[in-house]
């Protein structure tokens, strides 16, 4: 039986719509969602976040618009990434300091963002850091 075999199809279809929302940046939709009460805490099978997944496509005004409703943007996911070394990965500046306002740790997770900076050449986005915890 599989884990999701207890919650409702209209539940999953849902989450999955929060979760496609999240991925397109499509902040209006996810705004009617969270302000009628629907959770920005939702994790996905992988343990990503929908800030982790709005992060990684490159939306800082998804990512702020998640942080203002509770949106912890700092859980890392499964296999221990945070959505600001995603956003490092991926060279988002704008979602790093979305994320940084809102309160992310750049030596969270594994690897640490300041480390995904480091590895894949950001260094534009090193001195937005400070210096190590």
């Amino acid at each position: 039986m599989s884990e999701n075999a207890q919650i409702p199809e209209d539940v999953l279809a849902l989450a999955g719509k929060l979760f496609d929302a999240a991925r397109a940046g499509d902040a209006p939709l996810l705004r009617a969602y969270l302000e009628a009460g629907a959770p920005a805490t939702l994790v996905n099978q992988a343990g990503d976040t929908l800030v982790m997944l709005a992060a990684y496509h490159g939306h800082a005004e998804t990512v702020r618009l998640l942080g203002a409703h509770g949106a912890d943007v700092g859980t890392a996911n499964d296999r221990g990434q945070t959505p600001l070394a995603g956003a490092v990965f991926k060279g988002y500046a704008d979602v790093v300091d979305a994320l940084l306002d809102l309160g992310a740790d750049p030596d969270a997770g594994s690897p640490t963002a300041r480390q995904a900076a480091h590895m894949f050449g950001r260094t534009d986005l090193i001195d937005r850091f400070g210096t190590a915890g």
